[in-house]
């Protein structure tokens, strides 16, 4: 296993945490919206949400990879492989997310709630002053377990045609015959990668009050 090989391996790890960490973000802000839509009390947004969160929780990545790959340019959509992959994993982990979340605002407070429309707060307000910061705390542990879930999961992006760590170490695999040392390079650092993702995720969690912090 030369360096120049590892090399390789690093610089397509940069795309698996680019479009993991897009992903992830973006499904953050889906998740509060689909919350948002549940907790909302209008019928038409509760179904939607919860079918979203049913279907996109109950089919396989790979399956929702394949069929926004495909589907899109039936309907005369054409993308680049990037969008697509960043597409997929946001709506993917955004009804993980929401489904974390649902946890979280059970867990607010109600006399907060009944405190900030004492207050005058707006209900879109007392949402996203009061409900989403707290949701945010309670669930800290299980949205960042679900961050390093995608990181692990991007490499089913490489079925859309982009070359990310896991594509380009069976590439590599196809023109060296090496496919102890490849994949077991690969392997290492998916781990490093999520053991900074974790590391950082405990410290946050004993920095924010509510969660671990004092």
């Amino acid at each position: 296993m030369s360096w120049k090989l590892f090399n390789l391996l690093l610089e397509a790890s940069l795309m698996t945490i680019f479009v993991s960490t897009v992903s992830i973000l973006i499904g953050l802000v889906l998740a509060i919206l689909l919350s948002a839509a549940n907790l909302s009390g209008i019928r038409p947004l509760q179904w939607f949400a919860k079918f979203f969160i049913s279907f996109f929780r109950g089919t396989p990545l790979l399956v929702q990879l394949l069929l926004l790959y495909n589907l899109l340019p039936v309907i005369g959509v054409q993308i680049p492989s990037l969008v697509t992959a960043i597409i997929g994993l946001s709506i993917c982990t955004a009804a993980y997310q929401a489904e974390n979340l649902r946890g979280g605002f059970e867990g607010v407070p109600t006399g907060l709630v009944e405190s900030a429309d004492m207050a005058g707060f707006t209900p879109v307000q007392t949402f996203f002053h009061i409900r989403v910061p707290i949701a945010l705390r309670l669930t800290l542990p299980a949205l960042i377990n679900e961050a390093i879930l995608i990181l692990k999961a991007s490499s089913l992006v490489s079925v859309v045609g982009l070359i990310e760590l896991t594509r380009m170490a069976q590439n590599l695999v196809a023109s060296t015959f090496m496919p102890l040392e490849i994949y077991a390079s690969a392997g290492l650092i998916y781990l490093v990668i999520n053991l900074v993702v974790a590391t950082a995720g405990r410290q946050l969690e004993r920095r924010l009050p509510g969660v671990g912090g004092k």
